[in-house]
C-alpha cells in the first residue's frame, strides 16, 4: 500500500495539466463591427446558348402515339447532327405519355369527357456553341418536325474571368465603404475582419416564352440577338472600426 501513494500522488498532480491543455480561450471582438453587402456585376458578350424544342404526337392508342414520337424525334436528333451538334450537347428533359379527352359539349353526344387518344411529347435540350448558328437552327428545327421551341437562353461556358474582375470590383467598393465609415463614425481606420461570396455566373434565366409551330418555317432566318450577361458577386465582407495607437 505504500508503494502505490507515489503514483497517486503523481497522478493527481498531473490533472491540472491535462485540464489546462483542453482548454479552448476565444477572444471576442471588441472593436464596433461593420458588416458591409457589395455586389458587382461584369457583362460580356455570350459564346453559347441553350435551345429546348420538341415533338409532341397523337394517336389512338397509347403504342401509337410513343412510337410515332419515337420516330420524329430520331430525325429531328439526326437533323441536329448534320447541323454540327455534338451528341453530349443534347440532352433529354422531358418525356410524357397522356390520355387525352374532349371536354366541349355535343349535341346528341353523351355528356361528360369524351377519349380521343393519347399524346406522346419528348423535349430536348441543346447547347449550340456557335451563337451566330441560333436563328438557322431553330428553322431547321422547326423543318425537321419540331412542334415546339423554347428560348434561346444565352451564357458565357468560361465565367472565371468576369468573376475575378467582378471580386476586385467588389473589394474596392466595400474598402470604399468602410474607409469613409469609418471617418464619418470618429475612427481612425478599418480592419477587415472577414469576408464571404456568393455569386451567379454567365447566365441570365431561361426565357418562359414557348412558340408552337403548324406552319413550316419563314425563308428568312429567325432574328435572334445575343446582346450581353453579366457575371455577379456578392460580398459580405465585416470590418472592425479602431482608434489607432
Amino acid at each position: 500500500m505504500k508503494s502505490a501513494l507515489p503514483l497517486m500522488a503523481l497522478a493527481a498532480a498531473a490533472l491540472p495539466t491535462l485540464a489546462a491543455a483542453q482548454t479552448s480561450v476565444t477572444i471576442a471582438e471588441t472593436a464596433p463591427v461593420l458588416t458591409l453587402n457589395v455586389t458587382e456585376s461584369v457583362e460580356a458578350a455570350p459564346d453559347m446558348a441553350t435551345v429546348g424544342t420538341g415533338v409532341q404526337t397523337r394517336a389512338p392508342t397509347a403504342t401509337e402515339a410513343m412510337r410515332d414520337n419515337a420516330a420524329k424525334m430520331d430525325a429531328l436528333i439526326a437533323t441536329l447532327a448534320k447541323a454540327g451538334i455534338a451528341k453530349k450537347d443534347i440532352q433529354t428533359s422531358g418525356i410524357n405519355l397522356s390520355a387525352q379527352y374532349d371536354y366541349s359539349d355535343r349535341p346528341g353526344q353523351p355528356a361528360g369527357p369524351r377519349f380521343i387518344g393519347y399524346e406522346a411529347s419528348n423535349q430536348i435540350s441543346i447547347i449550340v456553341r456557335d451563337i451566330r448558328k441560333v436563328g438557322v437552327l431553330l428553322d431547321t428545327l422547326v423543318e425537321a418536325g419540331a412542334t415546339n421551341v423554347s428560348g434561346p437562353s444565352f451564357s458565357i461556358s468560361d465565367t472565371a474571368p468576369m468573376l475575378q474582375q467582378a471580386r476586385g470590383a467588389a473589394l474596392k467598393s466595400a474598402r470604399a465603404q468602410a474607409d469613409f465609415y469609418a471617418q464619418a463614425a470618429g475612427y481612425k481606420s478599418a480592419r477587415l475582419v472577414s469576408i464571404s461570396e456568393s455569386n451567379s455566373g454567365g447566365m441570365p434565366p431561361m426565357p418562359m416564352m414557348t412558340a408552337r409551330f403548324k406552319a413550316e418555317a419563314a425563308a428568312a432566318p429567325t432574328p435572334v440577338e445575343p446582346g450581353q450577361v453579366a457575371s455577379s458577386v456578392n460580398l459580405t465582407v465585416q470590418y472592425a472600426l479602431e482608434q489607432g495607437s
